[in-house]
């Protein structure tokens, strides 16, 4: 991504706004979390993450999606924020992305910390931004398909943040009942 010294813009402001509205949806969920609530399996066909041999947290994933769609557990859903937040960090970065498997999941214990973190590179990242750095050709998710700016990945990165928020929201509150 451009950068250099930030120039204001109602459209950066928009999608920093956008941003944190957000993530503060996704906090309020992830500051209610426990560790066991991670690895819960709300259904018979899911998908989460399971420890290898070597004690790697390894996610379950199929490069075209199954019918019908295995329920994701929180674990699996919060390595996918990883994933896809990490790959785009790389991309603003002007870093190589690193594939899938180089994505490690946290762990249950690590995870809300993981995902802070994450936020906190993403901020630092958009708040760098200049004007010029949010009309660059946006590296991702799109094939350098110049259509698409930096500006249209960072709310990407905003609908794809509200919609994991949504499902973590609804798999922990779904979970939390069902214990009553």
């Amino acid at each position: 991504m451009c950068q250099g010294r930030r120039v204001t813009s109602s459209r950066h402001d928009l999608l920093r706004r956008q941003f944190d509205l957000t993530w503060a949806l996704l906090d309020h969920h992830l500051e209610r979390l426990e560790p066991e609530d991670f690895l819960w399996e709300p259904a018979p066909l899911c998908w989460t993450v399971r420890p290898d041999a070597g004690g790697r947290w390894v996610p379950d994933f199929a490069e075209t999606e199954p019918d019908p769609v295995p329920v994701p557990t929180i674990a699996w859903l919060s390595w996918h924020i990883d994933w896809w937040w990490s790959v785009a960090l790389d991309h603003a970065r002007g870093r190589t992305p690193r594939e899938r498997e180089e994505i490690d999941w946290s762990g249950p214990d690590r995870a809300v910390d993981r995902l802070r973190a994450l936020r906190a590179q993403w901020s630092a990242a958009v708040d760098r931004l200049t004007d010029a750095g949010l009309d660059a050709t946006a590296p991702f998710p799109w094939p350098r398909d110049p259509r698409y700016t930096v500006a249209d990945m960072i709310g990407w990165v905003n609908a794809e943040l509200m919609k994991n928020a949504a499902e973590i929201g609804q798999l922990r509150l779904v979970r939390a009942a069902s214990r009553s």
